[in-house]
């Protein structure tokens, strides 16, 4: 019975991320670039000045506002996800299954993918609703309400549902059992500890922060997202120091491989262009979640003056997630050499840390690895529990929170290959009726847009009349 769902899912994921997500992903990536006119590089700069010009500012009495979060906030809670296994085990895996070149790649999907995520933060602005206090949004509400005008409401309703199931489902709770498992793996190996008692301490951890709702969550991670990402980059700047006379031939095998890896790696390598190009796009589109559906929920608390510096914050956690986090990984890997010794996923991650720091590495890989695994667990079940609010109005919180905590400590006592490739099916699921969604509204994304410009044109100070949905509570 196992045997035969596993070959079902894997026929449905090689359908989904080999021959229609990854070319849809890239596809709406390319399409918002050249429609909004790259806003992920025309903005950058007002991005970074936006998300962090004011982050030390005291805020006066007159700015408080408990429904929402500041920019910054929203920011951590969205990072919190991105920042995961992927950038561990999903940047070996790139370089090992595509080769170098897969690295290039990656950074193209990434600079699309920014235009991407711009979108979607700024539909979570614009359709978000008042829930018990605070702002909450999302592709659901987005699908529900911008849609039903343009499709019927049994069609609108269908697709925010079927989002909401799978997000609850990949997310909520098999992904939260593939992170712990990631999390106990780590730790058993560099301090011998017992996966139980990983999974345990986790779920306490977990309970203690959720529990507080999203101000709680917002607060932890705007400290810990940026500590463990300066930590894991100053990794690699000492690397880079060991290795520095490799650096400029490592970018020149990056490039040469990119389009021609047969001339890097030998034809007897097995990898073409096709494969960097496949493993590229897809590990990076899995790490910053890019037109995942996940990440609007967070950006749809933000207490902001308009959408668009929303949408800016969200391309600024694609560019920080992967152009600078999954980057360090890949110059670990590249520069040590760890790619070459036969190993798989996290593993020559791992390899590599031991190589450059001898006699600690294996450990100070499994704090990091800790660290950007249990911060995606928390920003998991907050996507979660958005959708829940979406479905249920309010009610059965407490079994959901329950569900999640379970899911932890099951997922770390054994890996089990068929609960990953759920989790990738149900992440696809997702995908779907988001990507629907941002083509459907690509004129009120940029008629948004186009407001924001001639605002800023005009030199007006930015002002946006928001429009809360009608959102009943139970």
């Amino acid at each position: 019975m196992e045997a035969t769902l596993s070959a079902l899912v894997g026929a449905v994921n090689l359908i989904l991320w080999d021959y229609l997500l990854i070319y849809a992903l890239i596809g709406i990536g390319l399409f918002f670039t050249l429609y909004l006119g790259a806003p992920q590089i025309t903005k950058l700069g007002t991005g970074f000045k936006s998300v962090f010009g004011g982050l030390f500012a005291k805020k006066k009495d007159g700015q408080r506002d408990d429904k929402s979060l500041s920019q910054f906030q929203a920011l951590a809670v969205a990072i919190s996800a991105q920042i995961g296994t992927g950038n561990v085990a999903g940047v070996a895996t790139a370089i090992t299954a595509g080769g170098p070149g897969a690295i290039f790649w990656m950074w193209l999907s990434a600079i699309l993918g920014m235009s991407t995520i711009f979108a979607e933060a700024v539909l979570a602005q614009k359709y978000r609703v008042v829930s018990h206090g605070k702002y909450i949004g999302g592709p659901a509400f987005y699908i529900t309400h911008g849609l039903t005008p343009k499709i019927g409401k049994g069609a609108a309703r269908f697709l925010s549902g079927f989002f909401s199931i799978a997000i609850i489902i990949a997310l909520g709770f098999i992904g939260n059992a593939t992170q712990a498992n990631s999390i106990a793996s780590a730790v058993t190996i560099a301090f011998d500890i017992p996966a139980l008692a990983v999974g345990i301490a986790l779920a306490v951890l977990t309970g203690l922060i959720v529990i507080g709702g999203v101000n709680r969550i917002a607060n932890f991670t705007q400290f810990i997202v940026p500590f463990m990402a300066v930590l894991y980059i100053l990794c690699a700047v000492v690397i880079l120091f060991q290795y520095s006379q490799n650096i400029v031939p490592m970018i020149d095998h990056i490039f040469t491989a990119a389009f021609n890896p047969e001339a890097v790696l030998g034809g007897a390598a097995g990898i073409g262009m096709r494969e960097a190009v496949r493993y590229g796009v897809a590990r990076g589109l899995f790490s910053n979640e890019a037109g995942m559906g996940s990440t609007p929920h967070a950006h749809a608390t933000a207490n902001v003056k308009h959408p668009v510096l929303q949408g800016m914050a969200a391309f600024i956690g694609v560019f920080i997630d992967t152009l600078l986090v999954c980057t360090a990984t890949a110059l670990i890997i590249l520069l040590t050499g760890a790619d070459g010794l036969g190993l798989n996923g996290a593993a020559v991650t791992q390899q590599a840390f031991t190589m450059a720091f001898p006699g600690f590495g294996s450990q100070l890989l499994a704090i990091c690895l800790t660290f950007f695994a249990f911060t995606t667990i928390i920003g998991w079940y907050y996507f979660g529990e958005s959708n829940i609010h979406f479905l249920f109005h309010g009610k059965h919180m407490k079994l959901y929170r329950a569900l999640v905590l379970v899911a932890i400590v099951l997922g770390t006592l054994g890996k089990v290959d068929l609960v990953w490739s759920l989790s990738d099916m149900f992440n696809g699921f997702m995908v779907i009726p988001n990507l629907i969604a941002l083509f459907l509204l690509r004129k009120e994304i940029r008629g948004i847009y186009d407001d924001y410009l001639a605002q800023t044109k005009a030199g007006k100070e930015l002002s946006y009349q928001y429009e809360y949905h009608e959102y009943h509570e139970q």
